[in-house]
C-alpha cells in the first residue's frame, strides 16, 4: 500500500497513529518536499503547527529505521510563491499530483483537499483535524480585576499589568515568578485559536511573528520571533463605559455635536481616555438619530450593534472610505488618525461633507492641530477641524474653537501684512489662546497672552522676525550683526562703523523697506553703541560671525550647485573644516562649513536651501568667499 500525506495529516501526527495502531503495516509512505518546505517555513515563522509536523517526520524516520515503514522523500519543494500562496492550493494541488504520479492514497485532514482529490478521481482517506488549544476563554483572563487596563506578559519576565482609575494609573507586578517560553507558547496559540473558532472574536491582522486578536473587548497583540526578541503577549480592554453626561461642557458640547456636522479631533497621551469619550459621542450621535459608523484599525471601540464598525479594506483605510461614502453616514468615528494617509484620509471625508470624529494622540490640545499643518492646505484646516477636544485622566480639559479670519496677525503692526489667520479659541472662554499662519514662507503657531497679543518677543513670529532682520542686513552688511527685538514692534540692530551706511541705505531708503513689510521699527546702531560694549562682535564662525568687514570686497570663488534628490552640494574645492560665505549675486545667502571631500551640503527643504535653489532657478551667479 502507497500512501501520500499532506501537510495537515503530518501536523497532525495522523501517519505515525496509524502505523502505531497497525492499520498501515509494511506501507510505503511518500512525503512530498513540498510538505517539507511548508513545515520548515512555519517553523521558522514560529509556527507551533510546524514544529508538530517536523516531530512526526521524526516519528516517522524512526518507523522506517525499524522496517515498520518504508519512507521516501518525493517530489520538488514548493517555490517562495507557492508557499506564499498555500492558502489558495498551490502546495495542495503539488500534493494531489504526487499522488497520482506514486499511485497512493492521499491522507489529509483538509476537507477541501479531499473533496478535490475524489473529484480528480483519486483515492482519498479522510481523518478530523486534531482540535489544537480550544479553549472558551482566555487562557489569561485571570490576570485582570475590574480595574486593570491592560496585561503585559513576555518570555522571562514576571507578569506586570496597569491597574487603577484613569489618570491614576499603576504598572504594577500581577505575579510571583516570570513566565517561561513553553507557557507563553501555549496561551498565545491559544488566544489565537479561539479568536479564529468564536463567533466573538476575529483576527484583526495576522503576520510573520504578529497577530492582533480582537476577542469581546479584548485586544490581544501576540508577537513572536523573529518579529520580536521573544514571545509577548499584550492585552488591553476598556475599563469604563460612559456617556457623555459625564463629562464637562456636556450640554454645550451636545448642542455642538448637534448643530450641524463638524470636523473634530479628540487627542490625548496614550491611556488618558480618548476612545472612551469616542464612544460616548459615537453613542450620543446614535441616540441623535444620525447615521454613524467607525473607521478603525483593529475595531475596539465598545459601541452598540446599531454603530457598523469598519475595518481597513484590503489593508487600506482609503477603500473603506470609498466604501463608507456609498453608505452615506451622518458621522464616522475614526479611531487612531496618525499617519500622513490618514489624515488624508480624514480631510477627504470632511470635505466631501460627512462630520468626522477623528482619536488623535498629542501631548498637548494644540499639537493635535498642529499635526495637519503640512499635511493639508493651511487655509483648509478649520473646514476640515472646527473642534478640538482634549482630554486628561479620563475628562475633557481643553476644547478649542477653530476659525479663519483675515487679519494683522497678533505682534505685527503694519496694515499690509494682513493675511488669513487660523484662530483657535478656548470654547469656554471665547478668548484666542493661539495663532497660526504664513510668515516668511513658513507657518507659525503663536500663542497669545491674556489679552489677545504675542505671548513673549521672542516666541513664535518673534523668532521668525528676527531672523528676517537678521538675513536682510547680512546681505548687505561685511561685518558681524545682532539683533535684539524689544516687544513685538521695535528692534535694535547692532553692526559695525564701516557698516551703518550701508545698512541704513541712502536716505534711509534700505532699512525703510525693511520696516515696511515686516512691519517692525528698526534702529541702526554699532557694537560700540550696545549696552556693555560689543565692540566689533565675535571672530567669524558659522553662526555669528562674518569677518573682519573685508569679505564684501572680495569676488569670491564662482560654484556651481548640484542638486541631488536630499541635499544641494557645492564643490568648494577646499581644506575641510573651513569657514566659508555662500552667495548670490553678490548678496548673502548663508555661512557652512567645508565638510569631507571639499563639499557645502544643505539638505533640501530647509530654508537655506529653498533660498539657493531659488538663486539657481533665477541663473543668478553663486559664488564661494572664505569667512575671515
Amino acid at each position: 500500500m502507497n500512501v501520500v500525506p499532506d501537510t495537515s495529516a503530518v501536523v497532525d501526527g495522523r501517519v505515525s497513529e496509524r502505523v502505531a495502531d497497525g492499520t498501515y503495516e509494511s506501507v510505503t509512505v511518500f512525503v512530498p518536499e513540498a510538505v517539507v518546505g511548508e513545515l520548515e517555513s512555519q517553523a521558522n515563522d514560529g509556527l507551533e503547527s510546524g514544529w508538530d509536523g517536523l516531530s512526526e517526520l521524526k516519528r516517522l524516520a524512526d518507523y522506517a529505521d525499524d522496517g515498520t515503514i518504508e519512507l521516501r522523500y518525493v517530489g520538488e519543494r514548493a517555490s517562495g510563491d507557492a508557499r506564499s500562496n498555500a492558502h489558495e492550493g498551490d502546495v495542495d494541488a503539488l500534493i494531489r499530483d504526487l499522488a497520482a504520479d506514486h499511485d497512493a492514497t492521499l491522507l489529509s485532514s483538509d476537507v477541501v483537499q479531499a473533496e478535490v482529490a475524489r473529484a480528480k478521481g483519486l483515492d482519498v482517506e479522510y481523518v478530523e483535524p486534531v482540535a489544537r488549544g480550544v479553549v472558551d476563554e482566555l487562557p489569561i483572563q485571570d490576570f485582570f480585576t475590574d480595574e486593570t487596563m491592560s496585561v503585559h506578559l513576555k518570555t522571562g519576565t514576571v507578569p506586570k499589568a496597569k491597574r487603577g482609575a484613569l489618570g491614576e494609573m499603576r504598572y504594577v507586578e500581577i505575579a510571583d515568578d516570570p513566565t517561561d517560553e513553553a507557557q507563553l507558547r501555549e496561551w498565545a496559540n491559544s488566544i489565537v485559536d479561539l479568536a479564529r473558532q468564536s463567533s466573538e472574536g476575529f483576527i484583526e491582522l495576522s503576520d510573520d511573528g504578529m497577530d492582533i486578536v480582537q476577542f469581546r473587548n479584548y485586544r490581544i497583540a501576540v508577537a513572536r520571533p523573529p518579529f520580536a526578541d521573544g514571545v509577548e503577549i499584550t492585552a488591553v480592554r476598556p475599563i469604563a463605559k460612559t456617556d457623555l453626561d459625564d463629562y464637562e461642557f456636556a450640554d454645550e458640547l451636545r448642542d455642538r455635536f448637534a448643530e450641524r456636522k463638524r470636523g473634530v479631533l479628540i487627542s490625548g497621551s496614550p491611556g488618558a481616555g480618548k476612545s472612551t469619550f469616542a464612544q460616548a459621542v459615537a453613542e450620543f450621535l446614535n441616540d441623535s438619530d444620525y447615521a454613524v459608523k467607525t473607521m478603525e484599525k483593529p475595531r475596539d471601540l465598545q459601541v452598540g450593534p446599531e454603530i457598523t464598525q469598519y475595518g481597513a479594506l484590503g489593508g487600506e483605510m482609503e477603500n473603506t472610505a470609498d466604501s463608507l461614502l456609498l453608505v452615506r453616514p451622518d458621522y464616522t468615528i475614526y479611531d487612531e488618525v496618525r499617519k500622513t494617509n490618514d489624515f488624508e484620509v480624514f480631510s477627504d471625508m470632511r470635505m466631501a461633507g460627512v462630520g468626522m470624529v477623528g482619536v488623535v494622540h498629542a501631548s498637548r490640545a494644540i499639537d493635535a492641530l498642529q499635526r495637519l499643518v503640512g499635511r493639508v492646505e493651511l487655509g483648509m484646516i478649520p473646514q476640515i477641524v472646527d473642534t478640538v477636544v482634549y482630554i486628561e485622566a479620563g475628562e475633557v480639559h481643553t476644547v478649542y474653537d477653530v476659525t479663519t479670519e483675515v487679519k494683522v496677525p497678533a505682534g505685527l503692526t503694519a496694515e499690509d501684512l494682513a493675511r488669513p489667520v487660523i484662530q483657535v479659541s478656548n470654547f469656554e472662554t471665547g478668548r484666542p489662546e493661539y495663532e497660526i499662519y504664513t510668515f516668511n514662507r513658513q507657518v507659525v503657531t503663536v500663542p497669545l497672552d491674556e489679552d489677545g497679543g504675542e505671548a513673549g518677543s521672542e516666541t513664535g513670529v518673534g523668532r521668525i522676525a528676527k531672523k528676517e532682520i537678521e538675513r536682510e542686513i547680512r546681505s548687505v552688511a561685511h561685518g558681524h550683526v545682532e539683533v535684539e527685538l524689544n516687544g513685538d514692534d521695535e528692534a535694535v540692530v547692532y553692526v559695525t562703523e564701516g557698516d551703518i551706511g550701508t545698512v541704513i541705505g541712502k536716505g534711509g531708503g534700505r532699512i525703510a523697506d525693511i520696516e515696511n513689510r515686516l512691519g517692525i521699527d528698526i534702529d541702526v546702531r554699532t557694537h560700540d553703541e550696545k549696552p556693555g560694549g560689543s565692540g566689533a562682535g565675535p571672530a567669524g564662525g558659522p553662526e555669528n560671525g562674518h569677518g573682519d568687514g573685508q569679505v564684501g570686497a572680495e569676488r569670491g570663488t564662482v560654484v556651481a550647485p548640484e542638486i541631488t534628490s536630499r541635499h544641494v552640494v557645492i564643490d568648494v574645492d577646499d581644506e575641510v573644516g573651513e569657514t566659508v560665505e555662500v552667495r548670490a549675486d553678490g548678496e548673502y545667502l548663508f555661512t557652512a562649513t567645508v565638510g569631507r571631500g571639499g563639499e557645502v551640503q544643505v539638505s533640501r527643504g530647509s530654508a537655506i536651501a529653498e533660498e539657493l535653489e531659488d538663486a539657481i532657478d533665477r541663473n543668478r551667479t553663486v559664488t564661494v568667499v572664505p569667512a575671515r
